[in-house]
Order: structure tokens, then sequence, then C-alpha cells
């Protein structure tokens, strides 16, 4: 006899009824999924979950009487439930502020649930939903307080600005985010490397993320743009709807190259593609890092780095949101080391 999962049940936290009508139709195309409750304002909504006990909530962030953050604030020390951002493109600091609230993931919608967009993010937003019974919650953490006074040591101009002694390639998807935000937070002042990171994300949202990871960082953190030279202490976002690679410069320095996705990557950006070329330029000095994500983009390229004589890491279950990406690197044995996501961190500021 076959066992049928029963359907995930979501509440809908929204405070425009069009909206709430709109996500609701969305998630109702899918059988396996149930929508049990509507709420217009963040204390409905904690009623809700009292009562109702979702297994995913979708939520708005600027909502009166209650807004988002507070409703997370409050949710994630009573009842943590899986939580996914539905946010405008207007929103896109709050996003990360969310996530680091504690939400899980977000979708982004056009300005109104008619564009042609739509079909796209019916998709993403079922997707995104039927996983939250597969995630894990994270314990919320809070935000590291922005780096100003003893940030980067970039040499002024004209001083020589050192080439990285190993290139950290970091790939990463569905809980990247906040995991990249610990990660960064931990890496000191004068780090002595170079990091890429290929993080499945929408374009528009990208510039705005490595904007944060900066003010988190030690580091110089930038959205890539083609021909940007990696220098030792800086760190490039690959854009959204592109896909990144690493060459060889001069002076024992690396290029990244940024451009449309070919035919064959999977997955835009392609962590594959990054990792790989991260490894035929760095060879032995390349440092792969597989994070949190659905899916197995990574596996490829951390193959590549361990052929070339260098280092993979991968995040273990027992802190990944989702275990995909990095427990298919670990399954197909392209793994040095398996650690929490603290211990990433530790590991790549000693190295």
């Amino acid at each position: 006899m076959t066992h049928v999962a029963p359907p995930v049940r979501v509440l809908i936290v929204d405070d425009s009824v069009f909206n709430r009508r709109s996500i609701a139709g969305i998630l109702g195309t899918s059988p396996a999924i149930e929508v049990v409750g509507r709420a217009a304002d963040g204390e409905e909504a904690l009623r809700l979950v009292s009562a109702l006990k979702p297994d995913a909530i979708t939520l708005d962030l600027e909502m009166p009487r209650m807004d988002g953050f507070t409703f997370l604030r409050i949710l994630m020390t009573r009842t943590p439930t899986p939580v996914i951002v539905v946010s405008s493109y207007s929103q896109k600091e709050n996003v990360f502020k969310a996530l680091e609230l504690g939400a899980l993931d977000f979708v982004a919608k056009p300005d109104r649930f008619t564009d042609p967009e739509l079909e796209a993010i019916r998709e993403e937003l079922v997707k995104k939903v039927l996983l939250a019974r597969t995630m894990r919650m994270p314990s919320p953490r809070a935000a590291p307080p922005p780096i100003e006074s003893t940030r980067r040591a970039v040499p002024s101009a004209g001083g020589a600005r050192p080439a990285p002694e190993r290139v950290v390639a970091i790939a990463s998807s569905t809980g990247g985010p906040s995991a990249l935000i610990e990660v960064f937070s931990r890496l000191p002042s004068g780090y002595p490397h170079g990091v890429v990171i290929a993080q499945h994300m929408p374009d528009k949202f990208t510039r705005t993320f490595a904007e944060r990871l900066d003010r988190r960082s030690a580091l110089a953190v930038s959205e890539a743009q083609d021909q940007d030279i990696l220098y030792a202490g800086t760190a490039f976002v690959c854009p959204g709807r592109h896909c990144m690679d690493l060459e060889n410069a001069p002076r024992s320095r690396y290029r990244v190259r940024v451009g449309p996705a070919a035919e064959s990557d999977r997955y835009v950006p392609s962590a594959d593609r990054l990792l790989r070329t991260a490894a035929l330029s760095a060879g032995s000095r390349a440092v792969g890092v597989v994070l949190t994500g659905m899916g197995d983009d990574g596996v490829a390229g951390a193959r590549a780095i361990m052929e070339a004589g260098g280092i993979v890491l991968a995040e273990s279950e027992s802190t990944a949101v989702v275990y995909g990406m990095p427990g298919a690197a670990v399954r197909a044995g392209v793994v040095s080391y398996v650690m929490p996501l603290g211990e990433i961190a530790a590991y790549l500021a000693r190295l």
C-alpha cells in the first residue's frame, strides 16, 4: 500500500486582500498544498499559528499593527515555523533583515500579480513551500554589527594591492544568505585570500545582498562586474541571471568574467562553473565550500577542485537549512571535510 503524505498546510500573511487571494490561488494549483488560513497582520497571524499549527507560512513584511519583522521575532521564540517571505523588488534590504530574523527563504514577486513573470513565481513559490517540510529550522542569530572602523587593509592609491594566497569559491542556495553572513562576519581584517560566491538569487537582489555582506564583514564585498580583479581581502558575489568564471591575470592575480548563462548551465548563477574555473586557475590553491541549498549544484565543481589538489568543505546536515547541495557533494565523495557552519567559518578564518 502506497503511503501518501498529507498536504503541506500553509498560512498566508499579507495585509492586501488581493495578494492573499492571489497567493492562495497560486498555492491551490498544487494538490500537495492546503491553505489553512489567511491573516492581514502579524497579530492575527500569531493567533492563527497557535490555533492552526501550519507547516509553513508565506509572509509579507510591510503590514499595519504588527509588521513582518515583529511577527518573525515572536514566532521564532514561541513556535519556530518555516517562513517564506513574499516580497516585492522594492523591499530588497528588508528581505535580508527577515532572513537574519529566521525566515528560511524568499520569493520575489512583481509589483502586480498580473505581471508576465507570474508563472515563474508560481513555480518557485510552490517549490519552496513544498520544501518547507524538509527544511531544518536554524536558531535565530543576532546580526553581526556593521564593520566600519576596523575594516579592510587595502593599500592607498599607488600602493601594491596584494594577490590572494588562495581562492575561496563558495556555492550556496536556500538558506545561503544567512549562512554567508555568519561566515563573512568571522573573517578577519587583513584576510590574505580572495572569495568568490555563487548564491542562487534573483538578479535584482544580488547587489543589495553584496552590500549587506560588505557591511557585516572586514572584507571588501561587491557584486561582480566583468573583468574585476580579485585581490586579497576582497570578495565578489555573482550577479543574478549571470554566471561567473575565474581566470588567471598578470602578477599572480585572478580576474572574474561575468556573462550570460550557457545552455550547459543547469543553474544560474552556476556554482559548478565557478568552482570548476577556480580549480583551473588556482589549482591546489583553490578552496571550495558547499553550503546549504536545494539540488546538486557544486558537485562537478567540487570534483574539479579535488582533482586539482585543492580542498573542499561541505556544510554538515546538523546546520544546513537544506542538505541538498552539501549532501550531494558528500555522497559523490568530492569533499575533504564535512563541518557545521560555525566550524567552516572558523576554518576559513584560520586558513
